[in-house]
């Protein structure tokens, strides 16, 4: 388990609190690859969190709404939307709560909020679930899509397993995952940021161009009610995954400079809102028109659904590959900053290049071997992932919000947060069911490494 306490993060320039720390535990901070690096600026703030939070997941809106149907799926957007915006709000509001500390880390914030080692044990197993599972899913997605591009490109070459092309999306990460920190992955991230909207675009206008299609049906594609039920439940679960960007938040707003008189959370929450539009801009277009144009026959990634023109699908492919490279780094720091805290501090060994060449190729390796073994793994995280990503995301926050800041009973902050826990805690049940359904349905059909 990973420890850190949050008086070991000092603002540099605060006088009114001494900086208790020893010299090498300060080296040891000045190592580590979240608090290593503090002159982040607003802007970089708005890319890591589109890149975090726009997964080519958002591929797949289109097929969530076709199971949600019209009203449903526009409530379950809309709502998704401001209440995540909301207690990621809140987040950047708490990372610097108590004067002259920083809460650098989701974890310490739960310790703060829950004790020591309660918090420890709440938050820390949630956010490795979420930020390793997602790493899983996009080793398999930037596998897919590297196949999509491969077979678009190339109709009439040798047919290649998807288990290699997972393995060449790996190799990029074999080198990238040896960046020390968040801020020296800033280009990657910005690359990424660029390539969702440009997806997300092409996507969108891709359909227009090609129309509504013939016989359009707006109807739920299962007949039974059983089956209707379960679908909703999984699309739910799907919308939960585009919003997991709270995982790395307050991991983000650690690289911003801070003082009292300008703390850092100004900057964050303005890159936050530019991020905010730029998720509007992708989601809702997205979702919106692709179930529009083709109703319930949508598949559940619209560049499949769209196949020509062929040179704009195959590009579309190859701007999703970047992307998931520049989000499986961004999730990929802060675990690798837990490995790397519990193996110095715990462990006492000595931070070096070796000892982090050692544990991120081995990360790495791990997540692209269950990746290869489970290709149907989307399935499998709105199982478990539902009960990390709803509280993460949609509740968490909030009720560390009550435990720490104690809103005045039956206030607004009051009923806004009981509100957000009860959809949260809702979302938390109702998708693992969803999910179980899809990985039962996926196994049947399964062979491994095929």
């Amino acid at each position: 388990m990973v420890s850190h306490s949050p008086s070991d993060q000092n603002y540099a320039s605060n006088n009114t609190q001494a900086d208790t720390r020893s010299e090498k535990e300060k080296a040891i901070d000045d190592w580590l690859p979240i608090s290593s690096s503090r002159n982040a600026k607003w802007w970089y703030s708005a890319f890591h969190n589109v890149t975090a939070m726009v997964g080519a997941g958002v591929l797949g809106l289109p097929y969530a709404m076709a199971e949600l149907g019209w009203g449903p799926g526009v409530a379950v957007l809309i709502i998704s939307w401001v209440v995540t915006l909301y207690t990621l709000w809140q987040m950047v509001e708490m990372h610097e709560m108590v004067p002259g500390k920083r809460f650098d880390r989701y974890h310490e914030l739960g310790q703060h909020a829950f004790g020591e080692k309660l918090g420890l044990y709440i938050v820390v197993p949630q956010q490795l679930i979420v930020e390793v599972g997602v790493n899983i899913i996009y080793m398999v997605t930037g596998g897919t899509s590297l196949k999509k591009f491969h077979d678009v490109v190339c109709s009439s070459c040798k047919d290649i397993k998807l288990t290699y092309f997972i393995m060449i999306f790996a190799s990029a990460h074999f080198v990238l995952s040896h960046l020390p920190n968040f801020n020296s992955i800033s280009g990657v991230s910005l690359a990424a940021a660029v390539m969702s909207l440009s997806y997300s675009t092409i996507a969108w206008a891709a359909s227009v161009h090609k129309g509504v299609v013939k016989d359009v049906d707006y109807g739920y594609k299962a007949k039974s009610t059983a089956g209707k039920v379960l679908n909703f439940f999984s699309a739910l679960g799907d919308v939960a995954f585009a919003y997991a960007g709270h995982n790395v938040v307050l991991e983000i707003q650690a690289t911003i400079p801070s003082t009292p008189e300008k703390p850092s959370k100004g900057p964050m929450w303005r890159g936050v809102i530019v991020a905010y539009i730029i998720v509007a801009l992708c989601y809702f277009p997205v979702s919106l028109i692709g179930y529009w144009m083709f109703g319930n026959s949508v598949d559940d990634n619209i560049l499949i659904t769209l196949e020509k023109p062929a040179w704009l699908i195959a590009m579309a492919n190859l701007f999703v590959v970047v992307h998931v490279i520049g989000s499986y780094q961004i999730y990929a720091m802060p675990v690798f900053d837990m490995i790397e805290t519990v193996l110095v501090k715990k462990m006492h060994f000595k931070p070096s290049r070796a000892l982090r060449f050692i544990t991120r190729n081995i990360y790495v390796a791990l997540t692209m071997f269950i990746g290869i073994t489970f290709p149907f793994f989307g399935g499998l995280l709105s199982f478990f992932g539902g009960f990390a990503f709803a509280p993460t995301t949609y509740f968490l926050p909030c009720i560390m919000w009550l435990a720490i800041k104690k809103p005045r009973k039956y206030s607004l902050s009051w009923w806004t947060n009981w509100i957000c826990i009860v959809l949260g805690v809702l979302l938390m049940i109702l998708a693992p069911i969803g999910g179980l359904r899809q990985i039962i349905i996926k196994a049947k059909t399964y062979k491994f490494y095929s």
